[in-house]
């Protein structure tokens, strides 16, 4: 039998494989600069996208330039499962669920995933070395300027490395995906960051100083939070919108109350090991010196539970693989979460996250 082969012709366009800043955006010009959506429909028509071409451009460089910065690290991209039979038992995460009838199982429920995390280090335990993941991730309730319910993440692990020496590595990865060597750095502590801009000591305030310094804010004063939640409040209401917007700020060594899966670092005054990056007066991303310790990671698990019990939250089930994968022995790692919706909202300017992606929500 004889195959024919068929020829495919391709656009007669320059191509330029580099990526440019054009109206403050990245944009490839390998894509054809003439193809563009007309103006006249856009937004008036469901079906069109939330996102302008320039945009969608402007993303497709950002992920090939994160991407070379990994492949010139030597670090493993990875893929784990968008649905899984365990999720994370925050209680201020809310997940997506579906249900899957598998091969005479009969009807499961599988959780859309809030991040990688788990199954990344799994992957840890298993000997894969530094790995990184971009993937979509899900968060049932959010929505907003800066949230969406379906959002794209950048995780990424490196074992032997430690939080501090990540602030330098995320420091260098973003620099390189926006092409702008010359953002400069800041670090402070989140106690640094309090006694700066409100005059108040996180770690030791009571919460009728907290709520004093937030009366100031529009309808604070109805609510009834705990210690924490004052602190978040006045974190992203107050302290936020005061940050530096030209550099990248590092924020680090929290309360040990808001550990999450970090490690707590028992000095005079003990601090979970973790940072934030803020750019553009936006959180981009939330670091880790990952907590390897199996009863340690079983006892903050269950401590979630019982505080989804006591706001009437659903019941989840414990990821046990990921515990099992701990009890053979994570190696000693740093790791971090970064939103890549964001970082292309301020590369391109964007003030809404509906501007950078393809098909919001309500479009989808």
């Amino acid at each position: 039998m004889q195959v024919q082969t068929l020829k495919l012709s391709r656009p007669n366009f320059k191509l330029q494989p580099i990526c440019v800043h054009l109206r403050k955006k990245i944009i490839p010009t390998w894509i054809a600069p003439e193809r563009k959506f007309p103006v006249s429909a856009a937004g008036q028509d469901p079906w069109w996208p939330g996102a302008d071409l320039e945009t969608l451009r402007a993303r497709a460089c950002l992920l090939g330039r994160i991407r070379e910065f990994f492949a010139a690290a030597g670090v493993m991209e990875v893929e784990t499962p968008v649905a899984s039979r365990a999720t994370a038992g925050d209680p201020a995460l809310d997940s997506l669920k579906t249900h899957w009838s598998g091969a005479g199982a009969g009807p499961q429920t599988l959780y859309l995933q809030t991040s990688p995390e788990f199954p990344m280090k799994r992957l840890l335990a298993a000997g894969s070395g530094p790995i990184f993941q971009i993937c979509k991730v899900f968060r049932d309730g959010e929505r907003g300027s800066r949230h969406h319910p379906e959002f794209s993440l950048l995780e990424w692990y490196r074992p032997g490395l430690d939080y501090r020496a990540l602030m330098t590595k995320v420091a260098e990865l973003v620099r390189h995906a926006l092409g702008r060597p010359e953002l400069a750095v800041r670090r402070i502590s989140y106690r640094d960051l309090f006694r700066t801009h409100l005059g108040l000591d996180p770690m030791h305030v009571d919460l009728t100083a907290l709520r004093r310094a937030a009366d100031q804010l529009p309808g604070c004063r109805e609510l009834d939070l705990d210690r924490d939640g004052w602190l978040d409040l006045l974190l992203t209401r107050r302290i936020e919108p005061a940050l530096a917007r030209d550099r990248l700020i590092f924020v680090y060594d929290y309360p040990p109350s808001q550990a999450a899966l970090a490690r707590i670092r028992r000095d005079a005054e003990p601090v979970a090991e973790r940072f934030e990056l803020y750019l553009g007066g936006m959180e981009l991303a939330n670091g880790f010196q990952e907590l390897t310790d199996p009863g340690e990671q079983r006892r903050r698990f269950d401590a979630d539970l019982r505080e989804r019990s006591a706001r009437g939250l659903d019941p989840l089930p414990l990821d046990e693989a990921f515990l099992a994968a701990l009890e053979v022995g994570m190696p000693e790692a740093a790791g971090v979460a970064l939103g890549l919706d964001r970082l292309l909202m301020i590369a391109t300017g964007s003030t809404h996250i509906d501007q950078v992606l393809a098909f919001p929500v309500e479009r989808a």
